[in-house]
């Protein structure tokens, strides 16, 4: 018969010392596992290293290691919204509550206005009080159409300019502007002997002549117009704003 190789045998001290090598690896596996952190490795590593350097009381110790300031701070590339072209004229604009009195203090009649004049002057404007068809109702219905400051009691034609000065007004016998206010003194071009006239600058033409719009008690509403040369204009007088 054949005979079999037996193995040889292990000192029975040696298996006793493997055996405890075994024994003592899942333990060492384990110790090993739970002192690795489960948090991933990317994103964390600032928080990880602030919540380490924290002392458990909360209060900062003067044996942390401070990063340096520019670890900490950024740099802001920005740009001026506003432009480098101002405009200069607008930083000494005449202020106006009224948009076309604004317009014409800042723009033609900013060299001719009167010195100390304040284009915000009380207006005098309490709502219409004129008896209908007047030349006095027309220039005030008139001029609340073309968006421009007049008052309630001026008195009759004769004493517009007077009431209208007392009150701010800028008056002189220069037509500067369509919607101008006219004052006639009494019996002048036609006018009342007793009570004068007013009416409206319509339109101021390439010769200096103005045509006006008017109106009167016999006219029932319905304004007229006439023309006056440069000369005569120049013998009237005209309630600007």
């Amino acid at each position: 018969m054949a005979r079999h190789k037996q193995r040889p045998r292990v000192p029975v001290r040696q298996r006793v010392v493997a055996l405890l090598v075994l024994a003592a690896m899942p333990v060492g596996g384990v110790v090993a596992w739970h002192a690795t952190p489960s948090v991933p490795a990317a994103g964390f590593g600032v928080q990880a290293r602030a919540a380490a350097a924290a002392p458990a009381d909360g209060k900062a110790s003067r044996s942390q290691t401070r990063e340096p300031l520019s670890a900490a701070s950024g740099t802001v590339d920005g740009t001026w919204l506003g432009g480098d072209d101002i405009d200069t004229a607008q930083l000494t604009a005449i202020p106006a509550s009224n948009a076309t009195v604004k317009q014409w203090v800042n723009g033609p009649d900013k060299t001719l206005i009167p010195t100390g004049f304040q284009p915000d002057h009380a207006t005098g404007d309490t709502g219409l009080a004129y008896s209908f068809s007047q030349c006095t109702w027309w220039a005030y219905t008139r001029r609340h159409q073309l968006g421009l400051p007049v008052g309630s009691r001026f008195g009759d034609g004769a004493q517009w300019a007077d009431s209208a000065r007392r009150l701010g007004y800028w008056v002189d016998s220069t037509p500067r502007h369509e919607g101008d206010i006219i004052v006639f003194q009494r019996g002048q071009y036609g006018s009342s002997t007793v009570y004068g006239h007013v009416g409206i600058v319509e339109h101021i033409n390439a010769d200096g002549s103005i045509t006006t719009s008017e109106c009167g008690a016999a006219l029932h509403g319905h304004p007229v117009s006439r023309t006056f040369t440069a000369a005569q204009a120049a013998t009237l007088q005209f309630i600007h704003y």
